[in-house]
């Protein structure tokens, strides 16, 4: 029986013209192109408040939370580019992690992560491409239950890697990106045969 595999792009970095955006959209081509259907969610549209516990309890949940939620719900893998930021991710990353790991009625624990396969990216202007910073997601998302594939990337002088139409100028480089969502993808078919 053919499933159909879905996969969510999520990229850690908010800034406009972002080398982790660019690079996450490759790793979803790479998905793509092995047979997922593939969504990129933007994590400055869905202008997510810092998680607080009297927030959450006050009234509804954020509007965009809720639509954080439903989209991890609705895939089967992710692929996450996150910048570096003082040898670890972002803040808007680990608050979008934080907001989605959150209980809600009818839903079991960790119900946004739970049988999720994740693919790991990052690109920074560095000479270790934002390396540092995998190591903190990846424990994170292994602690919420997770499969985070072994194979990352991390592209380093990325101001100098991306060419015209935020497309990686390397070949190899950008095949072994491809590559990551390939993975996810087939993995994820694995999982759910």
């Amino acid at each position: 029986m053919a499933h159909e595999i879905k996969v969510l792009g999520i990229s850690g970095s908010l800034r406009k013209g972002s080398y982790n955006t660019l690079l996450v959209k490759s790793v979803l081509a790479g998905a793509a192109a092995a047979g997922a259907q593939t969504t990129y969610l933007d994590l400055r549209e869905l202008a997510l408040p810092v998680f607080d516990e009297d927030l959450e309890a006050s009234g509804p949940v954020p509007e965009g939370v809720r639509r954080l939620k439903d989209a991890l719900r609705a895939h089967h893998g992710l692929v996450i580019a996150s910048p570096e930021y003082n040898s670890s991710l972002t803040a808007a990353l680990k608050n979008a992690i934080d907001w989605a790991t959150r209980p809600e009625p009818g839903q079991p624990p960790l119900s946004c992560f739970n049988g999720k396969v994740a693919g790991l990216v990052a690109a920074s202007p560095g000479a270790l491409g934002g390396l540092r910073g995998l190591v903190h997601l990846r424990a994170i998302l292994g602690n919420i239950n997770v499969l985070v594939l072994p194979q990352q990337i991390a592209v380093p002088k990325a101001h100098e890697a991306f060419g015209e139409g935020g497309v990686l100028k390397d070949g190899a480089q950008r095949a072994s990106v491809e590559a990551v969502g390939a993975a996810v993808y087939s993995t994820a078919l694995k999982l759910r045969a």
